[in-house]
């Protein structure tokens, strides 16, 4: 059986579709990711690749087509529910909370392995405070994993850019994925910064056997660390395989430089 789980896929897409009203965002879009891959996702702006994310995780579940994840499907499942069948996610635009520390937003991305309520309140030191610093161990263990101790105590609203997407790669990892969904991760960062994050990235899948699926406008980045890409224009899958080779086709050569869609 666990040989079973072991070659089936982490996750499997098929014929995922979204609609906005008369708007046909994605269509047609068959993914599948292995475990411990890194999976590239590409295509110009309004390609559909945040919204076939988002199908993914909850957020806007597909109008048709199927979603699963080791084995179950999970199509139309909510965001909570797909956090505790492991997967975690960074978005785009930052959601770190300002106006608190380093330590505590990164705290925040174990919620899903807390249990409050008032019985363990009452028994604080018998049965809240061991999980407390159960988890609070593993908030310290990825600070130092992230190369983040300098700046632990310090409010996310001070720090640069490449700092808070290193913040919020270390609150998706403490939530321990399977599959973690980064959302162009790298955005805004300078060549330095953009080889850390890389580094990171790589580092995760190692020594943590997390699967990504990396959605980056940066083709040095995707064809540098990924396994395999999928290339998306107009919400249709145009290319898919080895970044090398994708990066060579005609079609998503277009897609970024032929026509003016892309950047």
């Amino acid at each position: 059986m666990s040989s079973n789980r072991e070659s089936e896929p982490l996750l499997e897409c098929r014929s995922v579709e979204r609609r906005f009203g008369g708007l046909v965002a994605v269509t047609g879009v068959d993914l599948e990711i292995q475990r411990g891959e890194i999976f590239g996702l590409v295509g110009p702006n309004g390609s559909g690749k945040t919204t076939l994310t988002n199908a993914i995780t909850g957020f806007y579940p597909p109008n048709s087509g199927s979603i699963r994840l080791n084995g179950k499907d999970i199509t139309g499942t909510s965001p909570h529910k797909v956090a505790r069948l492991g997967v975690a996610r960074t978005f785009q635009n930052l959601a770190l909370f300002n106006g608190m520390s380093v330590l505590d937003n990164i705290l925040l991305g174990r919620h899903i392995h807390m249990h409050p309520g008032v019985f363990r309140t009452v028994l604080y030191w018998w049965l809240a405070r061991p999980e407390e610093m159960a988890n609070r161990e593993v908030v310290e263990e990825m600070i130092e994993f992230l190369q983040l101790e300098s700046i632990r105590h310090e409010l996310v609203d001070g720090i640069p850019i490449g700092l808070k997407k290193r913040v919020e790669l270390a609150r998706a990892l403490v939530a321990e994925p399977d599959l973690l969904i980064l959302d162009e991760p790298m955005a805004g960062m300078n060549q330095e910064e953009k080889e850390y994050m890389a580094r990171f990235i790589l580092d995760a899948r190692a020594e943590r056997g997390v699967s990504v699926l990396l959605i980056e406008h940066h083709m040095d980045v995707i064809v540098g660390i990924c396994d395999r890409m999928l290339a998306l224009n107009y919400g249709e899958m145009i290319a898919s395989g080895v970044p090398k080779d994708v990066i060579k086709d005609p079609r998503v050569i277009s897609a970024y430089i032929g026509d003016g869609h892309g950047e």
